[in-house]
C-alpha cells in the first residue's frame, strides 16, 4: 500500500469513528471492482437477423412508421402513443389504453432493450421483433388497423414509397417490410450505459456503496434471490413465472393461454429491469406504484400462493437491505436520450 493509500484509509477509519459508516462512503465513494462472476451481466451489441440487418434507411423508415397515427384504425394512435419515449418507452398507465379509449387488462411493457428478447408480449405469443411489430396494429382493442387501407396509404404517399425503396430495394410495400422497418427502429432503443454498466466496465465510482450493497442483495440466492429470474445481461431469463399477484375479477391466465401447462396459469414474462426507474407502475397488471412496493411484494413471497412459481418464497430482508435493493435498481437507468420526432410524409 502506498503512503497516499495508507493516508486515505486512515482518514476513512477516522471518519468512521467520528461519524459512522456514512462517513466512510462519503470519504471513499469507490466500491469493489467487479470480479469474474460479474462478467455474465455485461451487455453486448443487440443481435439482429440476417434478413433485416440495420441500415440508416431502415431505421429512419421504421421511426416514421412508429410515430405515424395514420397506421391506426381511427388515425388517432401510433406505436408511440403507448410506447412514449418520454415515459420510458411505456405509457405511465396502470394498464394500457387502447382503441377509442378502451382500458385494457395488461400494462404496456417498455420496448427498451426489446432487441435482446427471445420472447415477446407478456404471454410470449410472439417470437421475434418482426413478428411482434404488427401485433398491436392488428389487435381490434389496440390500434385496430385496417391493413388494406394502411398499405394503400403507404403506397400512395411519394415520401413513404421512396423510403421503402431505399430501405428494402426490390421488396414491395407490404406487411412484411412494414414489420421489418418497425423492428429495425425498435432495435435502436437500447440502454446499456447505466451506472451498473459503467461499474461492470471497471469504473469503481460508478455505483454508490448503497447501490453496490443492493446488487449483492439482488444476486444473493439467500437474500434477494432476484437473479433467479432477472439474470443475464438484460436482467431477464425470458421465461414465465407466476409471482403471486392478487387478482380481482376474472383471472388473467397469462402464458397458460399459449401453453396449456398447469404451472403456466397466471405466469407472465419476466421483464427486463433496464431503465426500470422510468417505467412505473410495475407488474403486468400495474398493481405496484413504486419500486419499493415491488420489493415488498417479493419479500412477502407474493400474495396469492395458489399457483406461485417455485422461485417465489418469503424473504428476510432488513429495511436497509430493501432500500439498498431499490437503490441498485435505480442504478440500472441509462442516460435519457432526446428523440427528434420525424417529419411524416404527406
Amino acid at each position: 500500500m502506498t503512503t497516499l493509500h495508507r493516508s486515505f484509509a486512515a482518514a476513512a477509519v477516522a471518519a468512521a469513528v467520528v461519524f459512522g459508516p456514512a462517513a466512510i462512503e462519503a470519504a471513499d465513494p469507490r466500491v469493489p471492482a467487479p470480479g469474474q462472476a460479474e462478467v455474465q451481466w455485461k451487455l453486448g451489441e443487440p443481435p439482429m437477423p440476417a434478413d433485416n440487418a440495420s441500415t440508416p434507411q431502415r431505421v429512419a423508415l421504421g421511426k416514421a412508421l412508429f410515430f405515424d397515427p395514420r397506421l391506426s384504425g381511427n388515425g388517432a394512435s401510433s406505436c408511440a402513443t403507448c410506447h412514449n419515449p418520454s415515459l420510458g418507452w411505456s405509457d405511465g398507465q396502470k394498464t394500457a389504453v387502447g382503441f377509442n379509449g378502451a382500458v385494457l387488462g395488461r400494462a404496456t411493457p417498455t420496448i427498451v432493450n426489446a432487441a435482446y428478447n427471445t420472447q415477446f408480449m407478456w404471454d410470449g405469443r410472439k417470437k421475434s421483433l418482426e413478428d411482434q411489430a404488427l401485433g398491436p396494429m392488428q389487435a381490434p382493442d389496440e390500434m385496430n388497423a385496417d391493413f388494406a387501407k394502411v398499405l394503400a396509404l403507404l403506397n400512395t404517399l411519394p415520401g413513404y414509397k421512396a423510403q421503402f425503396a431505399a430501405a428494402y430495394p426490390g421488396e414491395p410495400v407490404g406487411e412484411e417490410t412494414l414489420a421489418k422497418a418497425l423492428a429495425a427502429f425498435e432495435r435502436t432503443v437500447v440502454s446499456r450505459d447505466s451506472p451498473f454498466d459503467r461499474w461492470l466496465a471497471g469504473d469503481t465510482r460508478a455505483l454508490t456503496p448503497q447501490q453496490h450493497r443492493g446488487f449483492q442483495v439482488f444476486a444473493d440466492p439467500a437474500r434477494g434471490n432476484c437473479a433467479a429470474c432477472h439474470n443475464g445481461p438484460n436482467l431477464t431469463d425470458n421465461g414465465f413465472h407466476n409471482i403471486g399477484l392478487a387478482g380481482t375479477g376474472t383471472p388473467d391466465l397469462g402464458r397458460f393461454n399459449i401453453r396449456k401447462v398447469a404451472a403456466m396459469k397466471g405466469a407472465f414474462k419476466t421483464p427486463t429491469l433496464r431503465d426500470i426507474e422510468l417505467t412505473a407502475p410495475y407488474f403486468h397488471d400495474g398493481s405496484a406504484a413504486t419500486l419499493r412496493e415491488v420489493v415488498d411484494h417479493y419479500v412477502r413471497g407474493g400474495d396469492d400462493r395458489g399457483n406461485v412459481s417455485a422461485d417465489m418464497r418469503p424473504l428476510k430482508l432488513s429495511e436497509q437491505e430493501k432500500d439498498d435493493l431499490v437503490a441498485f435498481m435505480r442504478a440500472l437507468t441509462g442516460p435519457r436520450v432526446a428523440i427528434d420526432l420525424p417529419i411524416l410524409p404527406q
